[in-house]
């Protein structure tokens, strides 16, 4: 009997404060909506949390719910973000210092993850990036990071991918921008590659001349199997002084005259 007149008693209560701020509540209430009605960009997602739990589910894009007081929640952007390498001096394999400049796109897959399991998702990748671009260099001497730079960023792009997983990320790409080396190593350089361009000048002028011999040698065989031909080239030999010198006096000897 005494908790019917206790609840009694509430709902008189209750119905009385009703009536007494309807006014304020209806003023209000549009208010209110403007603490618990959310809203987010088609590439935002927003991660939830409710008394600080965190809700697996995330939401997004466009309008939701939050409930004031209780709840909080944190944008997530899911566009691809670039960001630039800081240039890093790398000692290779076979002691040589080499300055290398790269650049990384990524972006998040798992608004969950890149919340709760990192705490700046952009800088940790970053500095990951660093540490396996001197790892993956380093083990390599100066003539392979120059001839398989290709095979290199591959190797970087596979092992990023790995260590950002479980961060909700993914490396869509790796691009090593620059590789600078020292003023001495690129005279050496330089003199290396003038030196191999010379010798294969030199190969490919004894090549055409090899070849030319060959072509004389058959040529004389030639004549000497058809004498007919000595007089056709003697003739023709004769029309190409006449027509170059046109006031010069040719005698023609009798070819039987040479044998």
């Amino acid at each position: 009997m005494s908790k019917y007149i206790e609840i009694k008693l509430n709902h008189e209560f209750l119905f009385s404060f009703l009536e007494k701020n309807a006014f304020k509540l209806m003023v209000l209430f549009p208010l209110s909506l403007l603490y618990c009605l959310k809203m987010i960009r088609e590439y935002e997602r927003a991660v939830i949390f409710r008394l600080g739990k965190c809700f697996r589910k995330v939401k997004g894009p466009g309008l939701f719910f939050i409930l004031p007081c209780l709840d909080s929640y944190e944008k997530v952007d899911t566009r691809t973000v670039a960001f630039n390498v800081s240039r890093q001096e790398i000692l290779t394999k076979d002691s040589v210092t080499v300055t290398v400049d790269a650049v990384v796109f990524f972006r998040i897959f798992d608004p969950y993850l890149a919340v709760n399991k990192i705490y700046n998702v952009q800088y940790g990748t970053k500095m990951l990036s660093a540490s396996i671009l001197r790892n993956i260099l380093g083990a390599r001497t100066l003539q392979e990071i120059v001839q398989k730079k290709e095979f290199l960023i591959r190797n970087i792009h596979g092992l990023l991918n790995v260590g950002t997983k479980e961060w909700g990320t993914v490396v869509e790409r790796v691009e090593i921008k620059d590789v600078k080396l020292p003023v001495e190593i690129q005279k050496a350089m330089a003199v290396e590659a003038e030196a191999t361009s010379e010798a294969r000048a030199l190969v490919i002028t004894a090549l055409g001349e090899k070849k030319a011999s060959y072509m004389l040698k058959n040529a004389a065989d030639s004549f000497i199997k058809n004498p007919i031909s000595i007089q056709l080239r003697y003739l023709q030999t004769l029309s190409q002084i006449a027509t170059e010198n046109n006031s010069t006096i040719i005698f023609p000897i009798p070819i039987e005259f040479l044998n």
